[in-house]
């Protein structure tokens, strides 16, 4: 585990620790949700100014980076390993979280996309309107998602996949950000 030393933060998880890492990305996305809200309505008394390009492109890279990362994390490697981990057990809540959490993705997928194409124009400088309600429904969608993970998935992980294959799930991760995770 990450240890923190008075006056400075935690090291992020590294892929030693995949669950830790899924959960710090958790933490990211929120505080990029919460830069999404500050964005919309920094944007109608200050339009695409050089702050909001700046938010705009960083919040732009993250979801399309990091974010989408978690989601291959999740669908190619955690959640093939924990329904493994219950072969031959009645697994059908499992399969129904899983199954849940992947239209989940999809779900996320679908509101990001919109709201992408107008962060594109903001970071180019160009006038764009942000429209609150649609930020609130990404972020809320998000939490409610983040929170069945954190609440359901990750302690199911950790119960019941076993130390090798969260060590693969770890080097798929690092794999997948081109050998850094975090």
């Amino acid at each position: 585990m990450a240890v923190s030393f008075p006056g400075g933060p935690a090291a992020a998880p590294g892929p030693e620790e995949p669950l830790a890492l899924l959960s710090a990305c958790h933490g990211r996305i929120a505080r990029q949700c919460a830069t999404l809200a500050r964005l919309a309505a920094h944007l109608p008394a200050h339009g695409s100014d050089a702050t909001a390009q700046t938010a705009a492109a960083s919040v732009r890279r993250y979801f399309d980076t990091a974010a989408a990362h978690h989601h291959e994390d999740e669908e190619e490697d955690l959640f093939p390993a924990l329904i493994e981990s219950m072969a031959g057990s009645d697994a059908g809540c499992l399969h129904a979280l899983v199954e849940g959490l992947m239209q989940d993705h999809r779900r996320l997928a679908g509101l990001w996309e919109p709201l992408r194409r107008t962060l594109s124009e903001i970071a180019a400088g160009r006038p764009a309107e942000l429209p609150a309600p649609q930020v609130q429904a990404f972020a809320e969608a998000y939490a409610t998602h983040i929170r069945r993970e954190e609440e359901e998935l990750l302690p199911m992980a950790a119960r019941l996949i076993s130390d090798d294959a969260l060590a693969a799930i770890g080097q798929a991760m690092k794999a997948r950000r081109g050998g850094e995770a975090g």
